[in-house]
């Protein structure tokens, strides 16, 4: 005897019900839905900054595969014959012409090219502010480093897709920045020549050049980016969101909105305003012009040309480098076996040292402050930048030490507009180079730890009203308003780190290294504020407590009130 045992099936109603069920039914769609749908998003102002990358991301791709419809990268020679008549019949590649087609020829070229170019100054500047805002509230930390390096791995990413984009018009400002990239890789001994052949196709400007870059703009890089988006995303679905801390919020939990339907209506939202924006800034400002620029010649030199704000900063390590320090020359001709070899460190050092230094400590930056600190605990609550000044005041020294080599890259701009002398500017650059950081970096600190104490007081002894009331006995006093409970709890509730000297290992001994780790965790904590602990806060309204006591009736009377 055979039993059989019917099972019931959902039959929808509607033909839009059908189809959904028929999907989910072989791709189990609703419990992905079910799983990345309740995921809980914090709402601040602060998280927007990643959002604008990714949007800024997807309007790149949008825009960039209309342009590619129409811009050919060959670096042939032609007569250009189209409708810019300032250069009817001049000798350029076939790239420069094709990108003087698309802006006055294709309907909504130029349009669209400018979208192309403002959006990816967008997408690199918003994945700059994102990075810094992580590091400044302590997002990186533990479970979080290897996001942070994907971070890191995206930055770069976005610079070399800024990079190689910039170049393929071939006018005479992306053959520049060219040309500066060809003396750094000939600098490289030995193999530099090799390889600036083989990218270049020949002698620069070469042949090839500008079809190689169009393979890594428009594929492997965006591949690439794509990539670590999606891990980075995945990433932040695995470790939860971090959160600013709050009363009900802890390392456990994550308090916000929903990915469905909240926060997916927020942020379809936000994209378009994103999209708004960039399209009006596209309308409205012109940038580069290339049309104002000409095709590419070696021959002759522009001045002031300048690259991106994101590469400018290379080009400034470069023109602050000096030939010669001191009697001391920064170029070396190396005999070897089959020939003299020239060892340029004054291209070398300036534009590998910099940006060497940079990407390192990015990188290596959440494994030394865990070193520094010992500290192996999960972290899901953010800083307030304030409460830790050291790591602040290093953040702030590295922009110093970014920007002083963004401004050099202009260095010829600021002295002629200003009428002072280039060598004038370019001492003072090489001295902000050294000294700026350093400055940056006590200056913020003490900031820090005066805005930590400003805190403390605002705790202890309540926010100044201003309103002064004279006593029955004549004396005058302040009256200050105490902080509702939320606001208190967001000024003591941090953690102040103490100084931990090195410590021995299971032998008794102290190896170097704890050494070095116990000089730098002083470094870092000497000098603290600590959060106001309940003994401290309940002595103080205690002693405030005689100053608080209402005045009888006629004592009120008498008393004189001033407002300020």
């Amino acid at each position: 005897m055979t039993a059989t045992s019917a099972t019931s099936t959902y039959e929808p109603k509607t033909k839009l019900g059908r189809i959904t069920n028929f999907v989910d039914s072989r791709v189990s769609g609703s419990m992905m839905v079910k799983e990345f749908g309740r995921k809980v998003f914090p709402d601040h102002w602060s998280f927007m900054f990643g959002e604008v990358a990714l949007y800024s991301f997807v309007i790149l791709l949008l825009s960039g595969t209309f342009l590619t419809f129409f811009f050919d990268p060959s670096m042939a020679e032609t007569h250009y014959d189209g409708s810019y008549v300032p250069l009817k019949g001049v000798e350029m590649s076939v790239a420069y012409a094709s990108s003087l087609d698309i802006s006055f020829d294709i309907r909504g070229g130029l349009f669209m090219r400018q979208v192309h170019h403002w959006s990816a100054l967008l997408f690199v500047a918003s994945v700059s502010v994102h990075m810094l805002r992580v590091f400044f509230t302590g997002a990186f930390r533990k479970p979080r480093e290897l996001n942070w390096v994907v971070g890191g791995v995206l930055l770069i990413l976005a610079l070399a897709a800024g990079f190689t984009g910039y170049s393929l018009p071939d006018d005479l400002l992306s053959g520049n920045g060219l040309r500066i990239i060809d003396g750094v890789i000939k600098a490289v001994p030995v193999v530099g020549t090799y390889i600036s052949f083989f990218l270049f196709g020949g002698e620069f400007p070469g042949t090839a050049v500008i079809g190689r870059l169009y393979v890594l703009h428009i594929l492997l890089v965006p591949a690439l980016i794509l990539l670590m988006i999606a891990i980075h995303l995945f990433m932040v679905v695995i470790h939860k969101h971090t959160q600013w801390r709050g009363p009900g919020r802890t390392n456990n939990n994550v308090v916000g909105f929903p990915v469905g339907p909240v926060y997916a209506a927020k942020a379809g939202g936000f994209f378009f305003i994103v999209f708004g924006i960039i399209a009006f800034i596209s309308a409205v400002f012109t940038i580069n012009p290339i049309w104002n620029y000409g095709p590419y010649d070696p021959s002759p030199v522009s001045a002031g040309t300048q690259p991106d704000w994101y590469i400018g900063w290379v080009d400034g390590a470069l023109r602050l480098m000096p030939g010669w320090l001191f009697g001391f020359p920064f170029e070396w001709n190396i005999p070897f076996p089959w020939g003299v070899n020239t060892l340029s460190l004054n291209v070398l050092l300036p534009a590998l040292v910099p940006a060497g230094i940079v990407f390192t400590l990015l990188f290596t930056w959440p494994w030394i402050e865990a070193w520094v600190t010992k500290d192996k605990r999960i972290h899901n609550l953010l800083d307030r930048p304030r409460n830790a000044p050291t790591r602040t005041a290093i953040g702030v020294a590295g922009v110093i030490f970014y920007c002083v080599m963004w401004a050099a890259a202009s260095s010829d701009l600021v002295a002629t507009h200003f009428h002072v002398s280039l060598n004038d500017v370019t001492y003072w650059l090489r001295f902000l180079f050294f000294f700026g950081p350093i400055i940056g970096f006590i200056v913020t600190r003490r900031i820090a730890l005066a805005l930590q104490r400003k805190d403390r007081e605002v705790v202890l002894h309540g926010v100044e009203s201003g309103r002064v009331v004279r006593l029955p006995h004549g004396e005058y006093i302040e009256v200050h308003e105490p902080l509702d409970e939320y606001k208190r709890y967001k000024l003591v509730a941090f953690d102040s780190p103490q100084v931990l000297p090195a410590q021995p290992d299971t032998r008794g001994k102290i190896s170097r290294s704890e050494k070095r780790r116990g000089a730098l965790s002083r470094i870092f904590f000497e000098d603290r504020v600590a959060p106001v602990t309940p003994a401290e806060l309940e002595a103080a309204h205690h002693h405030e407590a005689p100053a608080a006591v209402e005045a009888s009736e006629e004592d009120k009377a008498s008393a004189s009130i001033e407002k300020h």
